[in-house]
């Protein structure tokens, strides 16, 4: 466990934080400060942190100062010393006899060392500052850099707000990190420099920067007492609705929840070379079908479930026609997405008054994605993982039931497979073909996800049932009596990842029922 020796001549806020995050286990042995009644003695009192004051005499030298406050410390065990607004200039003899000694300075060292950081970065009008975390030595804040983490200056800060930003998202992040990094072992301090074992980039980097700009201020969030806001990064080349064209100037902008099932939408329909259309609603497919025409594609997928799909976003692949155009049209719809449109198509699109038409110019396939990553936010962090790009070809699939699945199911599973990994889990998708006819999402029982998208095959789909459909599973089934649901609403061939320890009983109940069934050996989970 990593021992510290905080010394502060004020609140020590940083010394307070360090001590409730115990970043990799350190514990403050300490903290000392220089200033009878400061208020980090309080602070570290609350916490059970021993305290100790040494001032400094009207004519005492730093120096023996110095000494007093080392000989007051040797009675405490601790490996590094940390200062946090510590309003004295160390000799080299106490950094000579102190352990490593860090301190943090509200700027990116070397730019605005000394007093007033936050003064002199403003009167500079630069547009990006932060804090820097650094060894002490004997000159004034330039010490060999440990960390640093960057701040944005925006044109309406003053010294107040700035400096409350830089605390709170800089040095807040930045302090705990290098004590982190030296409570793990892995920072070696030699010869005036620094370096940290395994601070590397590559995919998933020791550290992450981030930096995007504000595209809009959205209507209101998912709901409308939340607040909302689009950022966009600019770096970014593959299609999407964050820099699509808005055709129709005159609509309301996107909401929250536009951008969000547009940009499912999207990726859905990038899964595919061929005229492909999708019907999204609550980021979830209500249908999707691939055809030798845009519009015949498109009638697939909206007869899936016309009901769900009302005041839902459209999808699709290819330049939008006017007869695609015009079924669009024929019920309420939020949103259309394409890489195009003629203009007779945008005559038929822009009529209606709110629905907005996205121009997001060349459609890529998955295969020639350019973001491999995707990251959600969650409270305290985010969750970063690559994209799901994989998708079976019919050499992956082993099949295991007596019957080995026709030309036309093979066909109809690898299509069910990519229209799978756009629905949330507990994810079942039925297919005919290559377009849907039932979709269960969302549920907590894989067997409830069969019975919903059995209920909309067979109750809410237009001119198509399940019976004889290929049904598709996000994950393998832990028992047969999905399969046992499946064989009720008809269908004859199932794809699903297999790897449960209930294989071979869902294996058998499949050959009961004549149905054959073919494992990815790959799950396709969606939770969000």
């Amino acid at each position: 466990m990593l021992k510290i020796a905080g010394l502060a001549s004020n609140r020590g806020r940083n010394l307070l934080h360090i001590a409730d995050q115990a970043p990799g286990g350190a514990k403050l042995s300490v903290v000392l400060t220089n200033e009878e009644g400061a208020p980090v003695l309080e602070g570290a009192s609350e916490r059970g942190i021993p305290t100790e004051v040494v001032t400094r005499g009207d004519d005492e030298s730093r120096a023996d100062h110095e000494r007093r406050v080392l000989d007051r410390l040797d009675s405490y065990d601790f490996d590094i010393v940390c200062l946090d607004g510590y309003m004295r200039i160390l000799t080299e003899e106490f950094l000579d006899d102190a352990p490593t000694t860090l301190n943090v300075h509200p700027s990116l060292l070397p730019a605005f060392p000394g007093m007033d950081a936050h003064e002199q970065v403003l009167d500079a009008g630069v547009r990006t500052t932060g804090c820097t975390v650094h060894v002490v030595n004997e000159e004034v804040d330039a010490g060999p850099i440990v960390t640093q983490e960057a701040v944005p200056v925006y044109e309406d800060d003053d010294e107040a707000s700035l400096k409350s930003r830089v605390l709170n998202d800089a040095e807040f992040t930045a302090y705990p990190r290098a004590v982190r990094w030296f409570a793990e072992d892995r920072v070696t301090v030699e010869d005036g420099s620094v370096s940290v074992d395994g601070d590397d980039g590559g995919d998933f980097p020791e550290r992450r920067v981030v930096s995007n700009d504000r595209e809009a201020t959205l209507r209101y969030g998912e709901n409308p007492h939340q607040d909302a806001a689009v950022y966009a990064d600019a770096s970014c080349d593959e299609a999407s609705v964050v820099h699509a064209d808005q055709l129709n100037e005159g609509a309301k902008a996107l909401s929250y929840n536009n951008y969000n099932d547009a940009d499912g939408a999207l990726n859905l329909i990038k899964e595919f070379d061929e005229p492909a259309a999708a019907v999204i609603k609550h980021t979830n497919p209500a249908g999707c079908a691939t055809a030798d025409t845009l519009a015949d594609a498109y009638e697939a997928a909206l007869s899936t479930d016309p009901m769900s799909a009302f005041g839902g976003i459209v999808a699709l692949n290819r330049e939008c026609d006017a007869a695609t155009a015009e079924q669009v049209v024929d019920s309420f719809k939020e949103v259309v997405v394409a890489p195009g449109y003629t203009d007779a198509a945008l005559d038929v699109l822009t009529g209606k008054k709110n629905l907005r038409v996205l121009d997001v110019g060349d459609v890529d396939s998955l295969g020639e994605i350019t973001e491999r990553f995707t990251e959600k936010p969650i409270v305290g962090g985010r969750l970063v993982q690559e994209r799901d790009t994989w998708t079976p070809t019919v050499d992956d699939l082993e099949i295991p039931t007596e019957r080995e699945p026709t030309e036309e199911e093979l066909e109809t599973m690898l299509f069910s497979w990519k229209v799978l990994k756009h629905v949330k889990s507990n994810g079942i998708l039925f297919a005919k073909g290559t377009e849907t006819v039932g979709v269960g999402m969302g549920q907590v029982s894989r067997v409830d996800a069969v019975r919903l998208a059995a209920m909309k095959a067979d109750e809410h789909a237009e001119g198509k049932d399940a019976e004889g459909a290929v049904m598709a599973s996000d994950a393998f089934f832990p028992f047969p009596d999905g399969i046992e649901e499946a064989a009720k609403a008809g269908i004859t061939a199932v794809i699903q990842p297999g790897g449960s320890v209930n294989d071979e009983d869902v294996v058998e109940a499949a050959d009961e029922h004549g149905m054959a069934m073919a494992f990815t050996g790959q799950r396709c989970f969606r939770h969000d």
